[in-house]
């Protein structure tokens, strides 16, 4: 009879440089995305109640505020504009929020890859992400996008949910000569009750109904990889999956499946719910590192999350 013996798992935890030595997934700097809330005016820095510990910014402020996080290696953000009034026209106005921050940002950070947020939830009277027709509200979408593209923008992310945003917008970019702009989908995006804070923070809840008519319902899995292998089939070049925590498993199969990289949106909701734990005192800031690993251990190639601030001085401490 052969005598077996105790596998000593044991061995690899005993202290800190060996648990360093055996860990699996480690998280990089460039993993890394900064959503960011943008205003019109000059030197604002604005609390959002809904979300403590972030802000709503002019660009002037928020250029300053990129300074010592990209001493710290943040190399990409998110722009989300907040506009004063509702009005669609000023989403891709020349002189919209988000097209006069993009040039200011790059003369400061030639580097800095910027990504824009692609909606019209916050310009609509009711909160909507569509105007009542699918395939106008992709022609209002495009035409942010080529704004944005213009502007200096590196990457588009469409997240209305309208079937063929993406190939509306790849298809305007590349008759106006911005084939080289990217295109970053919101493919799988949630009809999620995680999203509550952001949109206290961004101004866009829905007036009336929801959003469940246009964005994937919860418990379809294989609903939301068909949308990302559609997304990818008419131009896009990255995807993201919205919420993170709620859906690794999608994050996984996608991660499997295709070969372009994959983004999970740690959400508003997402965010609140650490920092409350945290404020309680029955957590520390590890259970934010947890959780962007468990992020990226599910497959994810990149994160968006409202932490980066909180994560890169912990992570990456300057010489």
């Amino acid at each position: 009879m052969i005598k077996k013996s105790i596998k000593r798992f044991r061995a690899r935890r005993i202290d800190k440089a060996t648990r360093e030595y055996f860990r699996e997934v480690r998280l990089d700097v460039k993993d890394f995305i900064w959503p960011i809330f943008l205003k019109k005016g000059i030197g604002i820095k604005e609390s959002i109640s809904s979300m403590p510990g972030v802000y709503r910014y002019s660009y002037d402020i928020f250029i300053k505020e990129l300074y010592s996080l990209i001493d710290y290696g943040l190399r990409s953000v998110l722009l989300f504009s907040v506009p004063n009034d509702k009005g669609l026209e000023q989403a891709w106005a020349h002189n919209g929020i988000i097209q006069c921050a993009i040039p200011e940002i790059k003369k400061n950070f030639p580097k800095l890859e910027i990504i824009t947020d692609i909606c019209i939830c916050s310009y609509t009277e009711d909160g909507h992400c569509h105007i009542g027709d699918n395939d106008k509200t992709c022609e209002i979408l495009a035409k942010i996008a080529l704004s944005h593209a213009r502007a200096g923008a590196d990457i588009v992310a469409p997240s209305a949910m309208m079937d063929g945003q993406v190939l509306a917008i790849r298809s305007v970019l590349n008759k106006e000569g911005f084939n080289e702009t990217k295109i970053m989908s919101y493919a799988a995006k949630f009809a999620s009750n995680y999203y509550g804070p952001f949109r206290v923070a961004a101004d866009c809840a829905p007036k009336t109904a929801d959003r469940k008519t246009y964005q994937i319902d919860p418990p379809n899995q294989k609903e939301a990889l068909e949308e990302i292998e559609t997304d990818i089939y008419e131009g896009a070049q990255a995807v993201i999956v919205k919420p993170a925590l709620a859906y690794l498993d999608v994050i996984a199969h996608a991660s499997n499946l295709f070969k372009i990289p994959i983004i999970g949106f740690n959400v508003s909701g997402e965010y609140l719910m650490l920092y409350n734990l945290i404020q309680s005192g029955y957590a520390n800031d590890e259970i934010v590192l947890e959780t962007l690993i468990a992020i990226k251990r599910a497959g994810a190639s990149r994160i968006i999350s409202y932490f980066i601030p909180k994560v890169l001085p912990i992570l990456f401490k300057k010489d």
